[in-house]
């Protein structure tokens, strides 16, 4: 069995091999021509922009690197992360644990200025993609893998499914909750399916709750019908609402405090 090249050896090859893709996806899409960018962590949409001009792609959060305290946070360890592709890079974390590389393994730790760079590079390498950016926030960095080039219409369509939070100010994926969990808490929280904030759902899935009272109606009435429909009286809320909803109400994690 081979022995892994050292860990410096092996990100510096990566990250030399992510400069070479870089300067073709620059040129090819002429990235550089725009001053301004706008994500959507929701619908992983990256957005680069000028006055009579944009572009759009599809991404993969990588992880963040904050200038203040020179720290390196991988989007797995992020809770407050909520793209639903964010837990493909734990494939890099399988690696570190395989070559023993603890900057792979460890989900916050201290880096240098090269580090957010250093680790897109591996990234790029182990999940493909068409090429990788930056966007700089305050003193916070945060890196993205670039999949694919998307329209215009269709980063529209994505957009579409969408519902603006006033609560939490921007647009998240839609939710549906019975009435009484909008402002319950400890009621109970039965899902259609097992749930996890920031999960990747199938196109025609969405998130869906009712307390233990409206699972008593259902079940008094074999199912979902008028009635028990009627009882529900279901509301429309954000991603967020949602776990936040959850968290106040699933009976297992108020038993487990």
């Amino acid at each position: 069995m081979l022995k892994p090249e050292n860990y410096e050896k092996y990100s510096t090859k990566l990250c030399n091999e992510l400069q070479k893709h870089q300067v073709v996806f620059r040129e090819k899409f002429n990235i550089d021509a725009y001053d301004n960018w706008f994500y959507n962590q929701a619908s992983e949409i990256l957005r680069l922009y000028n006055d009579n001009e944009e572009i759009f792609f599809r991404y993969i959060p990588i992880g963040t690197f904050y200038q203040k305290s020179n720290t390196w946070m991988w989007v797995w360890e992020n809770d407050e992360a909520l793209e639903p592709r964010r837990y493909m890079t734990l494939k890099i974390r399988e690696i570190g644990l395989e070559r023993n590389y603890e900057k792979l393994v460890n989900g916050y730790f201290e880096g240098d200025e090269y580090t957010g760079w250093e680790l897109t590079g591996i990234s790029f390498k182990t999940l493909g993609g068409i090429g990788a950016y930056q966007v700089t926030s305050g003193q916070l960095e945060k890196y993205m893998i670039i999949t694919e080039l998307i329209s215009k219409e269709d980063a529209e369509k994505i957009e579409s499914k969408l519902i603006q939070c006033e609560s939490h100010e921007g647009k998240f994926r839609k939710a549906f909750i019975c009435q009484h969990l909008c402002n319950g808490t400890n009621l109970g929280f039965e899902e259609a399916f097992e749930t996890s904030f920031g999960m990747e759902l199938e196109e025609d899935d969405d998130f869906q709750a009712w307390c233990s009272d409206c699972e008593l109606e259902r079940l008094k009435t074999d199912g979902w019908n008028d009635e028990s429909m009627e009882f529900a009286k279901i509301k429309l809320v954000c991603e967020i609402c949602y776990f936040e909803i959850k968290k106040a109400n699933k009976k297992d994690d108020i038993d487990k405090a």
